[in-house]
């Protein structure tokens, strides 16, 4: 207590953020005090406590469980606790117990927790749902694209 030893001192780190694809990691958050009227877009991870009358399209989502969006969810991974009225488009989706959804759904990967209520259809991305899009087939010649279509007989 009263020794001359050095003072223990304390260590701050600084936050470590997580880093995406392009090397840094950010994330807008819509509070629960917020309606947003008109689609929204973002090129960043969302975080939605409020009310979205709209289109939604993001990375990642998560949204809260008061939230409420009613149009068209579409979203590399989302996170779904509140309503959703529209339809949603994932690749790996979360509903979780207390979420609400009205709306036909497409994903590749799908958890659904106890107690949630789906009212759609589910389907998955290889069943024709949602088209799995890469550069590759954009560019690709016309006939690199052709299913057979042309081989059937007359």
């Amino acid at each position: 207590m009263f020794s001359k030893s050095k003072a223990a001192t304390a260590q701050v780190t600084a936050p470590v953020k997580a880093q995406n694809k392009m090397g840094s990691h950010t994330f807008s958050v819509i509070a629960s005090d917020v309606e947003i009227i008109g689609n929204l877009s973002a090129k960043v991870d969302l975080h939605i406590d409020g009310k979205i009358e709209g289109d939604v399209q993001c990375g990642a989502l998560v949204q809260g469980s008061d939230s409420i969006i009613k149009g068209k969810v579409t979203a590399e991974n989302a996170r779904l606790a509140g309503v959703v009225e529209g339809s949603i488009h994932a690749r790996d989706l979360i509903i979780e117990a207390q979420a609400r959804i009205q709306g036909d759904v497409v994903y590749e990967t799908l958890t659904i927790e106890q107690g949630s209520k789906v009212d759609g259809k589910l389907q998955h991305a290889s069943a024709g749902g949602a088209p799995n899009i890469h550069k590759a087939t954009i560019n690709a010649p016309k006939d690199a694209l052709d299913l057979g279509g042309k081989e059937q007989a007359a």
